[in-house]
């Protein structure tokens, strides 16, 4: 409890500015962590071609290599987020960051499947527990009436990352040579050194907490504690492993492992996607077209979560956008023109960019708040395995049904699901964690 001399300076510090403080010298840097992260788990998209070509491997072994990262990264996903929870935030998502950009550079000795299949399965244990550890760590810093606000600004970090690694990636493939290098081994050693520099900045930026923001007046950070400390109450310790096998949280996940289902059923094959219906090879022209979506996913992400905020209809909105992306992939599975494609690209990749941080401020309003550090990172590691799944799934039901639009109609399906899934949660009460 803040005592009552201090709770008095405390009110006279506006919530609002604090919060503009929060995004000012917290944001950039974790913006950039994100997009960073984001570059070195979809590149091999980029790389797909002109690797494929070198190595000899097939759609389907492409396929499980790109997605294997997330078996690691589901398997350490709530490991890496109480180690984070004991050591902190600046020193656990560094370690994070530097051993992952290490890892995604080495990618430029893969020589064949077994290489691809190891580094791709490395790069997922080494980046486990980045996503859901920044969740919570948001979670330190941000009040709940701006937490689906401050979840879109980090999340403008996916789709920042397509806007400016697609060109940058394209630009890196044109090294082929340089040095004796590939254009897709420069691409994973720049790009992958990049994220271990970044790493190390942040070591020595962030703060722990609000008592360790050095940019944060006395009064300042007895406001931001007194709120959060109000909105935690008194948690409940109803036990680690009784918290994640409970009904809400799995619930949740499943609604999350259905998001990231669509996400990365999509992203990996979105370069060779554009390549095929422009005729033209993975390169600058790609890259550049590939903006579109992901400009129109910044848009949508920098509206949506503060329209949620707003309304207080977190559960109401992430079922409308998440039609939405249904409505997107189905239309990029039967478009005829390059027009109609990026139109249903930017709609697909908008809307499963923006659903996700209103259903991140949803979920983290109903976990149970001892154990939140857990929920968390069981949600997400359910993400990671529908983040393998997509990309399996949707060639293994191509190459069953001989037809190429076939897995991405599927992915159309399971939008739909999460959306009436996410409908269902409008009407649930909330949950109550009450030790028993």
């Amino acid at each position: 409890m803040v005592p009552d001399a201090q709770q008095d300076r405390a009110t006279r510090v506006s919530l609002p500015r604090i919060v503009r403080l929060l995004d000012a010298r917290l944001m950039p840097l974790l913006l950039l962590m994100y997009v960073l992260a984001f570059i070195d788990r979809t590149n091999i998209g980029f790389a797909k071609d002109a690797f494929q070509a070198r190595t000899g491997i097939s759609n389907a072994a492409y396929a499980l290599g790109a997605s294997i990262f997330f078996t690691g990264y589901a398997f350490l996903e709530v490991p890496s987020n109480l180690l984070l929870q004991r050591f902190g935030g600046r020193i656990w998502l560094a370690r994070i960051m530097v051993s992952w950009g290490l890892v995604s550079a080495a990618m430029f000795l893969a020589q064949g499947e077994k290489s691809f299949y190891l580094l791709r399965f490395l790069l997922g244990i080494a980046e486990a527990g980045f996503f859901p550890g920044v969740v919570f760590y948001l979670t330190k810093f941000y009040p709940e009436r701006f937490r689906a606000r401050a979840m879109g600004l980090f999340y403008v970090g996916a789709p920042l990352s397509f806007i400016v690694g697609g060109p940058i990636s394209g630009a890196l493939l044109k090294l082929d040579g340089l040095m004796g290098l590939a254009g897709w081994q420069w691409l994973f050693l720049v790009e992958g050194l990049l994220a271990s520099l970044v790493g190390l900045l942040a070591f020595f930026h962030l703060p722990d907490g609000p008592e360790q923001a050095r940019w944060l007046t006395s009064a300042e950070k007895l406001t931001l504690q007194a709120q959060l400390a109000q909105e935690h109450g008194t948690p409940h310790h109803i036990g680690l492993f009784r918290a994640l096998r409970s009904g809400p949280v799995l619930y949740l996940g499943v609604i999350y492992m259905l998001i990231q289902m669509s996400v990365y059923g999509l992203v990996f094959f979105l370069p060779s996607q554009i390549a095929a219906i422009i005729g033209r090879s993975v390169g600058w022209e790609v890259g550049v077209l590939s903006v579109v979506p992901w400009t129109a996913a910044l848009a949508a992400t920098l509206i949506f979560p503060a329209l949620a905020d707003r309304t207080g209809r977190h559960a109401l909105i992430a079922a409308l956008i998440f039609s939405a992306a249904g409505l997107g992939l189905a239309g990029s599975a039967w478009a005829s023109s390059p027009v109609l494609l990026m139109a249903s690209l930017s709609l697909a990749a908008a809307s499963f960019i923006a659903v996700q941080p209103v259903f991140w401020a949803l979920a983290s309003r109903h976990l149970p708040k001892a154990q939140a550090a857990g929920a968390i990172a069981l949600i997400n590691a359910l993400g990671a395995a529908g983040s393998f799944l997509a990309p399996n799934v949707r060639v293994a039901i191509e190459n069953a049904l001989h037809s190429s639009t076939a897995g991405i109609l599927a992915l159309a399906l399971l939008c739909f699901l999460g959306a009436m899934m996410l409908f269902a949660w409008t009407s649930r009460p909330q949950p109550q964690w009450i030790d028993r």
